[in-house]
């Protein structure tokens, strides 16, 4: 049976790899087709490509827009993932404990409703809508700092999804769990800590890697704001250069990448607790 994994392993890795690379030989020949022409120039392509290569990243240091704009994308994500675990967190909790309140009164019921339109207006929005209206609406002070207005934007929109995707998790334990918890004599708080809350992790774990990679993939959009972006920083390059395919293409293949290293960590995660739970 081990020996069986460790075979899925291996060739989950080269299946990884080999994406990869098909990836990389697609994007080289495209450029190949686009620039020579010539299926016998294949030296002119070379001498072509370089120049292309040297003209969009090494002339006036245009590397380092893209390098500005990862640097942007990674630290609004960061915070915005803050926000939205901890907002999320405690959403789910109050919706899953107005839930399994048998006798509900005024102040669970609008408590409840109050949460349900806050997911139904950031669920139903498009998240681009969500960012203009928290630039040019809500933060209005010309001072205000516009990656601090995109980690609020983003951060309350990855909240919503994260809370209900932690709530089903938290509904999916069996309600005997509880109950042992407060037959012990826990309170419902430390019942929720101590014994739903672990349980619900390792089951929506999955969704929340995914939900994480969705959210590092919609700051794209903060360019709408003037933020210098990855994906703006690409296209800043592409305004001066003229050359669409290569700029577009490294912002592409940086997404990629980052998608595939954090895909490999939530496995790495998922792996683990399901060690640790054996």
């Amino acid at each position: 049976m081990r020996e069986r994994k460790t075979k899925v392993s291996a060739a989950g890795k080269f299946g990884f790899y080999f994406a990869v690379m098909v990836v990389l030989l697609v994007a080289f020949a495209a450029v190949g087709v686009a620039s020579s022409g010539n299926a016998t120039a294949d030296e002119g392509f070379w001498n072509e490509f370089k120049q292309k290569l040297i003209l969009n990243f090494v002339v006036e240091d245009r590397w380092k827009l893209l390098a500005n704009g990862l640097l942007n994308t990674l630290m609004i994500s960061f915070f915005a993932v803050i926000i939205g675990i901890v907002l999320g967190f405690i959403i789910a909790i109050l919706r899953s404990t107005c839930d399994m309140v048998d006798k509900k009164n005024i102040f669970t019921r609008a408590l409840n409703a109050v949460l349900k339109a806050y997911l139904t207006v950031i669920r139903g929005t498009p998240s681009l809508i969500q960012l203009l209206i928290m630039y040019y609406v809500i933060f209005t002070a010309p001072n205000i700092s516009k990656i601090f207005v995109a980690v609020v934007a983003f951060g309350l929109n990855s909240s919503a999804y994260i809370a209900e995707i932690v709530r089903s998790g938290i509904m999916s334990i069996d309600k005997g769990q509880f109950e042992a918890g407060r037959s012990l004599g826990f309170t419902h708080a430390q019942t929720m800590w101590h014994f739903i809350l672990p349980q619900a992790f390792k089951n929506v774990l999955p969704a929340l890697g995914n939900e994480f990679i969705v959210l590092i993939k919609e700051t794209s959009i903060a360019g709408y704001i003037g933020i210098e972006e990855l994906t703006r920083g690409g296209d800043f390059i592409r305004s001066r250069t003229y050359e669409a395919f290569m700029p577009l293409i490294a912002v592409a293949i940086v997404y990629l990448i980052i998608v595939m290293f954090l895909t490999k960590m939530v496995d790495i995660m998922e792996r683990r607790l399901k060690t640790d739970g054996k």
